[in-house]
């Protein structure tokens, strides 16, 4: 081929996704700064002890994925649940603890990424006594990123908890 062939080519190729991308960005870049979202306390149905939830983006169609900021003080913790797509932690500051059902406790400590897997029943929060943060993602599935269950009980999150035997 040619150089004028193919900057023709080339041209044509560009001009093609620059016009479908066009067609998919119909609104411009969003910035959402930080702290201009007000955190609410997490619902005593979904979280145990001291609980605030940054909600920082919701999926958007045709986008699925949505996440929050979670900020956990000592003890704190959610609910069992699981996703339908499963979940994505960032943990940023802070020292915490995830557990599956039936599974061992795990600590995690900020800069580590944790992955949980599709309908894994599961819950997450802070260390009896250090508080944690983290960023969570999920997908929603026809509508739905999360099922909530029953509260993780004193007995249950004490079982493993103290510090040292993660």
């Amino acid at each position: 081929m040619t150089e004028k062939k193919m900057t023709l080519a080339s041209a044509m190729a560009a001009a093609a996704f620059v016009s479908a991308s066009s067609a998919l960005a119909s609104e411009a870049i969003t910035i959402t700064h930080a702290g201009s979202q007000p955190a609410i306390v997490g619902a005593p149905d979904k979280f145990t002890g001291s609980v605030r939830v940054e909600d920082n983006f919701k999926a958007t169609a045709p986008a699925t994925v949505g996440g929050a900021t979670v900020v956990f003080e000592p003890g704190a913790r959610t609910a069992w649940h699981s996703h339908p797509l499963g979940q994505t932690l960032i943990v940023t500051s802070g020292v915490g603890v995830v557990q599956m059902w039936e599974g061992r406790q795990q600590e995690i400590r900020s800069g580590d990424t944790v992955w949980i897997p599709p309908g894994v029943k599961h819950w997450h929060g802070a260390s009896p006594s250090n508080g944690m943060t983290h960023i969570a993602f999920s997908e929603s599935l026809d509508g739905k990123s999360v099922d909530w269950l029953e509260l993780v009980t004193d007995a249950q999150y004490s079982s493993q908890a103290a510090e040292g035997q993660q």
